[in-house]
């Protein structure tokens, strides 16, 4: 008689989902999330398209600094080239949508790579700075380069159509945002089973060992950075046409420390990881929000001091959690499954 879940093969134990149930549940759960539409309001589905564009962002950049070990600070700066690759390639060729976003993605992995040139002579501390540097480039060619660009006044992004039907609401592009957050959190989590994401992981672990054992490390870095910059350019690309309107304002600096946030807080090295941090540094400002609403009435100053809460409750959280839990929410997440999965057994 059975009495645990064993692996007998190598496939087997690599599988994406170990059991018939953990994918029914998973399918469900996907299906259930394509309903939210039907009965959501306006506001939920601005904030859960905001989340769903996170997620693909913050699978980028795990791929880039939780699995690679590679700091960036560059997220921002490949967000505002896959938002108006996408405006210059719909207003100045009239592409659709459907090819417009995968060649913003492409847009931003060839300057990616370029930008990773110098992870194989840099790291840690002195490779965020570099990021942090190519950022304000990239703000700084998009500010002058208006006839791409539109300058300050930015760009407004043509609304995507599958025929004559056009997604210009939220509930519309919701579809569209989370058939792209299913597609890159099934192909982040494939990733890892392949052999550039095996040499990622070992590239982190320890380079130099890495590198003796016969991984390229100067191209499986420029391949790693490519592949964050990809999702990262894609879901600039799915701002653009949620926001309809952009312009360098759009993507400033915290922005890239917000999905830093994300990781840290959702668990690096975790896909489930980027996709609960997300969620979480998403949703935090609007719980503040509603929050400080409710205590108006009673302490009106809360108003005025909102924006400077969200920071230090933001920086208090990444503390918090790079001492109690270091490991993010998804660490946890695990020791709650493997303790149900055992109960009531302790080993």
């Amino acid at each position: 008689m059975q009495c645990g879940d064993f692996k007998t093969t190598y496939a087997a134990d690599m599988t994406i989902f170990d059991t018939r149930a953990t994918r029914i549940m998973v399918f469900l759960f996907i299906g259930l999330v394509f309903t939210v539409p039907m009965y959501s309001s306006s506001y939920f589905l601005d904030v859960s398209n905001r989340i769903g564009i996170a997620i693909i962002g913050a699978v980028g950049l795990n791929i880039l600094t939780g699995f690679t070990g590679l700091i960036s600070l560059g997220n921002a700066a490949f967000m505002a080239i896959g938002a108006f690759s996408t405006g210059y390639l719909g207003i100045r060729f009239g592409l659709p949508f459907y090819l417009c976003i995968p060649l913003a993605g492409l847009i931003s992995a060839c300057l990616g790579m370029i930008i990773g040139i110098p992870s194989l002579r840099i790291k840690g501390l002195y490779l965020a700075m570099a990021t942090l540097a190519a950022h304000f480039i990239v703000e700084f060619v998009i500010t002058k380069w208006e006839s791409v660009t539109g300058g300050v006044n930015g760009l407004t992004i043509p609304t995507p159509a599958v025929g004559h039907f056009e997604l210009d609401s939220d509930k519309s592009i919701f579809y569209l945002i989370y058939v792209v957050v299913v597609a890159s959190v099934f192909f982040g989590r494939n990733l890892f089973r392949t052999k550039p994401g095996k040499a990622f992981i070992a590239i982190r672990d320890q380079a130099i060992s890495a590198e003796v054992m016969g991984v390229n490390l100067l191209k499986y870095k420029l391949y790693s950075f490519g592949i964050s910059s990809f999702f990262v350019g894609v879901a600039g690309a799915l701002t653009a046409y949620q926001a309809k309107i952009i312009s360098p304002e759009t993507f400033p600096i915290t922005v890239a420390i917000d999905y830093l946030g994300m990781i840290i807080i959702g668990g690096l090295g975790s896909i489930l990881g980027a996709i609960f941090g997300a969620v979480f540094i998403t949703m935090l400002p609007e719980i503040l929000r509603l929050v400080t609403t409710a205590l108006a009435e009673s302490y009106p100053d809360l108003i005025t001091i909102f924006s400077s809460l969200k920071e230090l409750v933001f920086g208090v959280l990444v503390i918090v959690f790079l001492i109690f839990e270091p490991s993010g929410i998804a660490a946890r997440w695990y020791s709650i499954k493997n303790y149900w999965k055992l109960y009531p057994f302790s080993h």
